[in-house]
């Protein structure tokens, strides 16, 4: 079981975590700790510097401008015997002194100027690359994680909502480790600096500036609360815009040739609007807090200037003094107007960070065992010793199953829709697991197989046949290095897909668009078998793998079966008779039991499912 629990949400049927995911994503931060450390030691120094800079004109206003505070040997003393040309040489050399003073003061600001400007400009780029790296491995860890899930999880989630995981919640969270965290550290040790400073300028001018603070941090937890809400509505609701658009995208035929486009728009908008909402509840939140913000700073530079003028009139303070309390209540103020942009960021990081942390603690429900068992070889022998299985609860689609296949033995399904066909096949790739029985390949429970090796045994080519966006050659190959060129062309060739692949403009380097849609069904399917048989599987599984097929296409590939099928183990599933009465062994499925076995003229001459499908086909086929 997870340490992190998530709960449901009953509105938006979404999940909600329940961990702190602030301190998870902190963990992320380990393997990069030494920029970052680096970075935290800049910004202190830009802080210090930051604090020094107001000193430093205040000080220069007392000593050289003002002179309330002269510096040592600057003092204007004119001895009473002193003439007027002495007196007045006295005047000139104060003068030259102060403005020599004024210089070397302007100088040093404009240095602190560029050392800030070296320190912000070095500090921004090793933030942004280390932020950079730690999304970079949080996006792979995510996809590696989704690839682990098995394919209950693909069957009850949308695409949309995965692929807004993986894209836009992962960079949601990118400000988080390139501003936010830095941020938050330099804007706490501003405060407490600008705190420690004022307290031993003037312990009474800093108590009146701080007056308002409690104020301020009222607002900052109600605002945190509002904000939180806020932006996790609008990450639910932006997933449920996502969702809608990927199925809708992937099924835009469907919706045009039933002419739904005008409800589908209407269902749209409707998600658009609630998204929309979300946005402006969440700007307003921060639209309100804000202008708060900056009223409470106008008040406080209203009471430090009036009781610092007042201080100043009474000779309590300098000019200097005030000034520098004047900057520094502008200055405590600032990082808090900042902290209000940082919170939205933050509680966007944080909302983002929650569903993806919901998605990385889904527990495959497919595991391998610790030590899996290592065949030499998959021989391709298969077992189901008593099988049930169902995709929910106990609503069994295979019922006490059993049944044997040798290697090399080629084995045909058949049977109605529903009959458990497809799931046979599902089952014995062990894409689910069995909930009674056993299914065993090469005499081991396939639960002690790893799924690396059991699956790199089995070759299976489906009636929807996925093409990936790229050329010909990578999806043959499907990024396997091991597979050459020269391989990649034998198979193709030997399932008589090169017939047409040497035909295009491009051959093998032919650019392919998502899902192949350039090509005919056919030709997706010879691409299909050359892609199989590029991987030389010893289990072959062939699921209504001619259903769409014209005639002439049909054709090379019932010339190319023999070749693929030879010396492995095949597994066909087809609704089309014809296509499956070479089998050494054709099982019939009825509402997940099997019925009949046998080979074609075996079971022609039980008189029983088998025939009766057949004369039906045989029938429809004469018209």
């Amino acid at each position: 079981m997870s340490l992190f629990r998530v709960r449901q949400d009953e509105d938006n049927n979404d999940l909600h975590y329940r961990g702190n995911a602030l301190l998870r994503m902190l963990a992320y931060v380990k393997p990069h700790w030494k920029p970052m450390a680096l970075c935290l030691v800049m910004v202190l120094c830009i802080t210090l510097l930051e604090l020094y800079k107001p000193i430093l004109i205040g000080d220069a206003i007392d000593r050289y401008i003002t002179q309330e505070q002269p510096a040592p040997g600057m003092a204007l003393v004119i001895p009473e015997d002193a003439t007027d040309e002495e007196a007045a040489a006295l005047i000139s050399a104060n003068q030259d002194a102060r403005f020599l003073g004024v210089l070397r003061a302007a100088g040093l600001y404009v240095l602190l100027l560029v050392l800030l400007f070296l320190l912000n400009r070095g500090n921004m780029i090793l933030l942004q690359k280390t932020g950079q790296n730690i999304i970079y491995d949080i996006r792979n860890e995510v996809f590696a994680h989704v690839e682990k899930l098995t394919m209950r999880f693909f069957d009850t989630t949308p695409v949309g909502k995965i692929v807004t995981r993986v894209t836009n919640d992962v960079e949601s969270i990118n400000a988080l480790y390139a501003n936010i965290l830095v941020n938050l550290f330099k804007n706490a040790a501003k405060v407490i600096g600008l705190m420690v400073v004022m307290l031993s300028l003037n312990v009474r001018m800093a108590l009146y500036s701080f007056i308002l603070l409690p104020a301020v941090a009222v607002l900052t937890v109600i605002f945190r609360t509002m904000c939180r809400r806020a932006y996790q509505m609008t990450t639910t609701r932006r997933t449920a815009l996502n969702t809608f658009l990927s199925e809708n995208l992937s099924g835009m035929k469907i919706i045009q040739v039933f002419r739904r486009e005008k409800e589908k728009y209407d269902e749209f908008c409707g998600k658009s609007e609630k998204l929309y909402r979300a946005g402006w509840r969440e700007m307003m939140t921060f639209a309100i807090f804000r202008p708060c913000i900056y009223l409470l700073s106008v008040i406080a530079l209203v009471i430090v200037l009036g009781t610092g003028s007042a201080s100043v009139l009474g000779e309590v303070i300098s000019i200097g003094t005030l000034y520098v309390f004047i900057q520094y209540i502008q200055s405590i103020f600032q990082p808090i107007e900042q902290l209000a942009e940082q919170f939205s960021t933050l509680q966007s990081a944080i909302a983002s960070a929650e569903k993806i942390f919901t998605l990385l603690d889904t527990e495959p429900l497919i595991r391998d065992d610790e030590e899996p068992v290592k065949l030499p070889a998959v021989r391709g022998r298969i077992e189901f010793d008593h099988v049930w299985f169902a995709y929910n609860g106990e609503d069994y689609v295979l019922r006490d199953v059993s049944f044997t296949i040798e290697p090399g033995q080629k084995v045909a399904f058949v049977g109605a829709t529903g009959a458990g066909k497809s799931s046979i096949l599902n089952l014995i790739g062990r894409y689910y697991d069995v909930q009674k029985g056993e299914i065993r390949v090469d005499g081991v429970n396939i639960r002690h197989l790893s799924r690396e090796q059991l699956r790199g045994a089995i070759g299976q080519v489906q009636q929807d046949v996925f093409i990936f966006t790229g050329d010909i050659r990578s999806n043959i190959r499907l990024r396997n290095d091991d597979i050459t060129d020269a391989q990649v062309e034998e198979a193709a060739r030997n399932v008589n897909a090169s017939r047409f692949i040497e035909r295009l403009p491009r051959g093998y380097q032919e650019h392919v668009t998502e899902r192949g849609s350039t090509f005919s069904a056919g030709q997706r399917q010879l691409l299909s078998f050359a892609r199989t048989l590029a991987y030389d599987p010893a289990i072959l599984i062939l699921d209504e793998a001619t259903a769409n097929i014209d005639t002439e296409t049909e054709q090379w590939i019932q010339e190319a079966l023999e070749h693929l099928m030879r010396g492995r183990t095949t597994i066909m599933v087809a609704h089309r008779l014809s296509t499956i009465q070479h089998a050494d062994k054709i099982i019939v499925m009825h509402k997940g039991k099997i019925r009949e076995e046998g080979t074609h003229q075996e079971l022609l001459e039980q008189n029983g499912i088998y025939k009766k499908l057949y004369e039906l086909q045989l029938h429809e086929k004469n018209g």
